[in-house]
């Protein structure tokens, strides 16, 4: 199950996997760059995000999906929160350059300096908030679009983040720039979905919920 819950964790975060097909419904922005332009310019509006999310992880030996739910909140500077509530509880905070797991009552807290993984982690995380995540050079962006969505996808480069994902497909949403949904494609066939609901953009956020 910690295997589950850490790869619907990473979700988050990491930008994914150039394809060589075409996503079917999808057309390439041709113009890349201001794109970019574009999607840096309403990230940096953004200061808060809270919203419910639901994510369908898949596996390669199971037929049925797992099903989890769970809230996310986020705040400039680097603050984010990660809240799975349904059919398990499991919690992940990031403050800067700290984080603090606490899974079936078992707590840890860590420090990016130490642990690159979660460096790692923390960075991908942010950006794809703020919308600089095509600036990253740790991976390789494709973005297309339909008529309602954005849809990047980005390769990871580097050997860690490659045994973890071969793909990530992030949705970014027409109407207020903010991600709609992240698609997790692993190198052994495992998937995850995670769609993001009911989102608060600029609302109040307690900044008691990234302090433990």
């Amino acid at each position: 199950m910690r295997r589950i819950k850490f790869s619907g964790i990473i979700v988050f975060l990491l930008g994914a996997g150039a394809t060589v097909a075409q996503p079917r419904g999808y057309n390439v922005v041709d113009d890349l760059a201001e794109f970019k332009r574009r999607f840096a310019d309403e990230g940096k509006k953004i200061q808060s995000i809270r919203s419910a999310f639901v994510q369908e992880k898949s596996l390669s030996v199971l037929q049925e999906k797992i099903i989890s739910e769970g809230k996310f909140s986020y705040q400039r500077e680097r603050k984010v929160r990660i809240e799975y509530q349904k059919p398990f509880r499991y919690l992940l905070i990031m403050n800067g350059e700290q984080i603090f797991i606490r899974d079936d009552q078992k707590e840890s807290r860590i420090s990016t300096h130490t642990n690159k993984l979660f460096q790692q982690i923390n960075r991908v995380i942010v950006d794809c908030v703020s919308g600089a995540i095509l600036d990253n050079k740790d991976f390789s962006p494709l973005v297309y679009q339909n008529e309602k969505m954005y849809l990047l996808e980005m390769t990871p480069s580097s050997r860690a983040m490659k045994g973890f994902f071969q793909t990530i497909r992030v949705q970014v949403d027409k109407k207020d720039w903010t991600v709609a949904s992240i698609t997790l494609l692993e190198p052994g066939g495992d998937n995850t979905l995670i769609r993001f609901t009911e989102k608060m953009i600029n609302g109040k956020v307690d900044d008691a919920l990234f302090v433990r």
